[in-house]
C-alpha cells in the first residue's frame, strides 16, 4: 500500500528530530519535504543530505513545490504565532495538519488518552511537551476517582529549550493547563515549566499532583501504571521515577489548595516521571523534545491506520 507523504514546517530541533524519526521508521508515512526560513539551518542541510526536498522559503516555498499536491499530512513545528498563519492556508489547501506548537487551534490530542476521538479533525494540536508527559497520568487518576485539582511541573534542561520554546512560555502554561482539564479530566488545572540550567544537563522530569475525592489507592496506582506502560509504547524513555505517593488531607488542607472557604477532605496523589530521549538527533536529556515528536508521529500513523480501515469498511 502506498505511503502517505508528509512535510514538516520548522527545521529546528523538533522538526529535525521528527524528520529523522520518520526516515528511520518503516511505517505508513513517507518523509517528502522539510521547510524552514533559515537557509543555513542544520535541519535543512540534513534534509538535503538525506535526499529530502527542502526549502528555506517557508510555507510559500512548500506550496510552490510540485510535490505539494501529493502531501497528505503537514507537521507544524514552528511557533504558536506562525502556526496561526500556516493553519489557514493549509486548511484551504485541504491538508491534514498536526500542530506541535501551543497554538491550540484544533482539538488537543494525547495518543494514550483521546486520539481516536479526534482522529478526523483537520488540525490536531499536540498540546505541549509537559502536557504529553503529564496529562496521561491525570487522566489515569480521573478515570478512577474525580480529580478536583491537578498541578504539573515540567522541568527540562535549559539546553533543550530552543527559541520556539522560549518564545512560547505563556502559551505553554495556558495550553497545558486547559488540556489538563479538558483531556486529563481535572476540574481545575495548573502548569509550571522550569528551564533547568544545571550542568551536565538533566533529563526531563515531571511532577504531577492530583487532589482527589478520596479513592482506592491500589486502584489509582494500578491505573497509573497501565497508563505509563501505554505511553512507553510510543515513547520508550517514559517511566516512573519512583512509586506513586499518597497523602490523606483534611478539609482545611484541601480548602487551602483549592482556595475555597470550605472543602471536603481528600487524597493527594503525587507522581514523579522521567522522560529520556531516544537520541535520534538530540542528546538523551532532551526528552521534552522526544516526547513531542514521538506523540506527533504516533498520532499521524494512527490517523492513517484508521483512515485505511474506514476505506476497507
Amino acid at each position: 500500500m502506498d505511503k502517505v507523504k508528509v512535510a514538516i514546517i520548522g527545521s529546528g530541533n523538533i522538526g529535525t528530530d521528527l524528520m529523522i524519526k520518520l526516515l528511520r521508521r518503516n511505517g505508513p508515512l513517507a518523509m517528502a519535504a522539510m521547510v524552514g526560513v533559515d537557509p543555513d539551518s542544520d535541519g535543512l542541510a540534513r534534509a538535503r543530505r538525506m535526499g529530502v526536498a527542502a526549502t528555506h522559503e517557508g510555507l510559500d516555498g512548500l506550496r510552490a513545490m510540485p510535490l505539494y499536491r501529493d502531501i497528505g499530512i503537514v507537521f507544524d513545528a514552528t511557533s504558536a504565532a506562525a502556526h496561526a498563519r500556516h493553519a489557514e492556508a493549509l486548511q484551504a489547501d485541504g491538508k491534514r495538519v498536526i500542530d506541535l506548537t501551543p497554538a491550540a487551534l484544533g482539538p488537543y490530542a494525547v495518543p494514550a488518552v483521546n486520539l481516536d476521538a479526534h482522529i478526523d479533525a483537520p488540525n490536531l494540536n499536540m498540546v505541549t511537551c509537559g502536557g504529553q508527559a503529564t496529562i496521561p497520568v491525570v487522566a489515569a487518576v480521573s478515570r478512577v476517582v474525580p480529580v478536583r485539582y491537578a498541578e504539573i511541573v515540567a522541568s527540562i534542561a535549559s539546553k533543550s529549550a530552543g527559541p520556539g520554546t522560549r518564545a512560547n512560555i505563556d502559551e505553554f502554561t495556558e495550553t497545558t493547563a486547559r488540556a489538563i482539564e479538558s483531556v486529563g479530566g481535572a476540574l481545575r488545572g495548573k502548569a509550571i515549566i522550569v528551564l533547568n540550567p544545571a550542568e551536565p544537563p538533566l533529563i526531563m522530569r515531571d511532577t504531577i499532583y492530583c487532589l482527589t475525592e478520596g479513592g482506592d489507592e491500589a486502584a489509582i496506582r494500578a491505573s497509573i501504571q497501565r497508563m505509563v506502560a501505554a505511553v512507553a509504547g510510543y515513547v520508550p524513555g517514559y517511566r516512573l521515577k519512583q512509586d506513586v505517593q499518597f497523602e490523606a488531607l483534611d478539609a482545611a488542607a484541601c480548602a487551602a489548595i483549592l482556595r475555597q472557604p470550605a472543602a471536603k477532605a481528600g487524597l493527594k496523589v503525587s507522581v514523579f516521571l522521567e522522560v529520556e530521549g531516544a537520541g535520534h538527533y538530540l542528546p538523551a536529556y532532551a526528552g521534552n523534545l522526544d516526547i513531542m515528536t514521538s506523540a506527533a508521529l504516533a498520532a499521524a500513523e494512527r490517523m492513517v491506520e484508521l483512515s485505511r480501515q474506514q476505506e476497507v469498511a
